[in-house]
């Protein structure tokens, strides 16, 4: 089976995160650091998730989509849209969104549950947000479509 990979979209950094090939299991891949020399822009950061979604053969691609607590669409879920838009035109796989609300905040509280120190912390942070926000979209495919957001 194909995985599924899901991607925390930051104003610094971009959190991703895979399935186990029985798409069960969510685990955190890696960061993508924007303006760094391997990922200037969004056109280089959005070769590299494709590179990624090559590499572990991904059939579904997860964006989160940052919502409001009302559920309603600011400018960080505007940002989600057009990240969906490019991927789905350089990605061969279909690219869906998935509420990604206060995943951050509760990746955090488990890192500090977990004893991972404050240096530490902000290297792993962004990868366990895209794995929290992949573990819904696993859970919620399980459940059926009319559960999805």
């Amino acid at each position: 089976m194909a995985r599924i990979m899901a991607i925390d979209l930051g104003d610094k950094r971009i959190g991703i995160a895979v399935s186990d090939p029985s798409q069960t299991l969510a685990q955190p891949l890696c960061t993508l650091h924007w303006g760094d020399r391997h990922v200037p822009d969004c056109a280089a950061a959005v070769r590299r998730v494709v590179e990624l979604c090559e590499e572990y053969e991904v059939e579904v691609l997860v964006v989160g989509f940052p919502r409001h607590m009302d559920g309603s669409v600011g400018e960080r879920a505007e940002q989600a849209l057009k990240w969906k838009a490019r991927l789905e035109t350089a990605a061969s796989c279909p690219v869906q969104l998935e509420d990604e609300r206060l995943t951050s905040r509760i990746a955090e509280r488990v890192l500090i549950e977990g004893d991972v120190r404050r240096a530490d912390r902000k290297a792993k942070i962004d990868p366990m947000a895209a794995a929290l926000i992949l573990d819904t979209y696993l859970r919620r495919r399980c459940d059926g479509p009319d559960s999805r957001v």
